[in-house]
């Protein structure tokens, strides 16, 4: 008995082995780097994912038939969210920053030009509009999502939410082609080191996204969420709009202006 609204966790293994596995890999990485050796890398990627896996599976439990997750617990969770998404805002205004730093003003190594001298940019109206098209409807549709099962109406909450997915690994194939297609490289001045960072890391975040929405369009499909209780359904969808306003940032200074 407990005679307040708050989840208290249990004793759990998984910060120890999360803790263990990003150090893995992040030696793994300087290793790979260093030997051309991606053995202790892939070591602690994989320790990474089964602890994620078995970490949310707890969470999945706790909230969804335990009923841990009080109106109080929710709530944290809610700006838990909004504050991971602010703290995401951040980390690519350093890429903005950096960008915009460059190319407003070229120093003369890179010829005093945007973008550099012996840089061809991408054409802005080819995959990148395209792609644009492609994460502007999925933003649609996952709020033809979010609407269907505000009223319990599941069959299209499903249907919309496996065209949001489809539309995620659409866009990552078409950036794919686009990254091989690429007349330049990361090495081509700082037109390169900012143009692949910062769209590199967005097509991350689609990814990650992808696999967000799809946990919870399985999580549906197993009847885990209501009208009233869908918090993960919605961490999912604030994250996929949050991608989605990054991309046309990226798409109108980036591919458009900056080309």
């Amino acid at each position: 008995m407990k005679n307040h609204p708050f989840h208290l966790v249990e004793n759990s293994p998984w910060p120890i082995t999360a803790s263990m596995g990003i150090m893995t890999m992040t030696s793994g990485t300087i290793l790979w780097i260093h030997s051309n050796n991606m053995l202790l890398m892939n070591l602690g990627t994989l320790i990474i994912i089964l602890t994620m896996t078995q970490w949310w599976r707890d969470v999945i439990r706790e909230s969804t038939f335990q009923g841990l997750h009080t109106k109080k617990v929710i709530k944290s969770m809610k700006w838990g969210m909004m504050l991971f998404i602010t703290s995401e805002v951040l980390f690519f205004s350093s890429f903005f920053w950096a960008f915009f730093h460059s190319s407003l003003s070229p120093a003369i190594e890179v010829g005093i030009q945007w973008p550099p001298l012996g840089v061809k940019p991408f054409n802005p109206i080819s995959i990148p509009l395209l792609n644009t098209l492609i994460l502007l409807s999925s933003g649609i549709s996952i709020t033809w999502a979010h609407n269907a099962i505000i009223n319990s109406n599941f069959s299209q909450s499903k249907q919309s939410l496996w065209i949001t997915i489809l539309l995620g690994v659409y866009f990552t194939i078409l950036q794919g082609i686009e990254y091989m297609e690429a007349p330049f490289s990361m090495a081509d001045s700082v037109y390169g080191s900012t143009f692949f960072m910062s769209t590199g890391f967005h097509g991350i975040h689609v990814m990650i996204g992808t696999v967000f929405i799809f946990v919870s369009t399985m999580r549906l499909m197993k009847l885990h969420m209501s009208m009233y209780h869908h918090v993960g359904f919605e961490a999912s969808a604030w994250y996929w709009h949050f991608v989605d306003v990054v991309w046309l940032f990226l798409y109108c200074s980036v591919y458009w202006w900056g080309g």
